[in-house]
């Protein structure tokens, strides 16, 4: 890859990495350190009795896939991927993005404090929830593995891992395990943990390496971003919604109002998961390219 585009490249994922961490903080500022955002997440968790029975095997069956030990056998296939494509780096610095976020997520969730401002006194004494380590798992799992795939398959990775980050977000809002909030913010944390990988990756590329436009995955990047954005913005106006009438008291919501924050909530979990993982696609054929270096030797996916 040129110089040019190299630092084009690099500075995009410098600011992406910075952006997502800057809303992390905001996320977490309002969601946690104010009275407003924690009755907009609390409406949205009140939400989820709305038919959970009918959805309740399902949402055992996702969280239940969330484990430690599936945590470990999913770092190891992903390192051997890695291994077998020979990309030593590569290997390193997917499993230390899934140990990094996952350490990150667990620290913050120890030293966020939650204040009392009455708005949830059936759950205070859980304290702080925020971020959800359900989700980062899922989600770091789900990154990695998109970087580590050849590019052949590497839309199709994207697609399905996308769509099991935004499950495991949203069975946690289900269940009652977690806020809305919880979810966002480990899905960005995975987001900002996989961009600072793909900058290391970038510096220590060599010039063995092609960039080919082809293994850019345009079309699942669009439908990933597209998608994404659409349920931003359903969710944002469901917000906007909620929060003009978060003034009636909690056990006044109706059947109505709970299914809108909460379905406006599980759209910006699934929209969320969808942005991150079309912008880790996004340059994921630039970070790691093909090798061309041997010309008798088959290009390596």
């Amino acid at each position: 890859m040129r110089g040019r585009s190299r630092i084009l490249t690099g500075a995009w994922l410098v600011v992406l990495t910075a952006v997502q961490i800057m809303t992390v903080v905001v996320v977490w500022r309002f969601a946690v350190g104010t009275e407003q955002g924690q009755l907009l997440d609390t409406i949205a968790l009140n939400g989820n009795s709305i038919g959970r029975e009918r959805i309740e095997g399902i949402i055992g069956g996702v969280l239940n896939a969330v484990s430690l030990l599936s945590l470990v056998a999913a770092t190891a296939v992903i390192g051997f991927i890695a291994l077998i494509r020979r990309r030593f780096l590569l290997a390193v610095v997917t499993v230390l993005l899934i140990a990094g976020a996952n350490v990150t997520t667990q620290a913050l969730k120890y030293f966020i404090e939650r204040p009392d401002f009455g708005v949830d006194p059936e759950r205070e004494t859980a304290g702080n929830s925020l971020p959800s380590g359900h989700t980062t798992v899922a989600a770091s799992v789900a990154i990695a593995l998109v970087m580590v795939l050849p590019p052949r398959v590497r839309g199709w990775g994207a697609l399905v891992g996308a769509g099991y980050a935004a499950a495991a977000g949203v069975a946690t809002l289900s269940a009652g395990w977690h806020r809305p909030s919880d979810s966002v913010t480990a899905l960005l944390i995975v987001g900002a943990w996989a961009t600072a990988a793909s900058f290391v990756l970038l510096l220590r590329q060599g010039d063995d390496l092609q960039v080919e436009p082809a293994d850019g995955n345009r079309r699942v990047f669009s439908v990933l971003a597209i998608g994404g954005l659409a349920l931003l913005l359903a969710a944002a106006i469901a917000i906007g919604w909620t929060d003009g009438a978060r003034s009636t008291p909690m056990p006044e919501f109706d059947r109505h109002q709970l299914l809108v924050a909460y379905g406006g909530s599980a759209a910006g979990i699934a929209g969320t998961a969808a942005v991150v993982t079309a912008l880790v696609l996004l340059t994921m054929h630039r970070v790691v390219p093909r090798h061309t270096a041997d010309a008798d030797r088959p290009a390596v996916g």
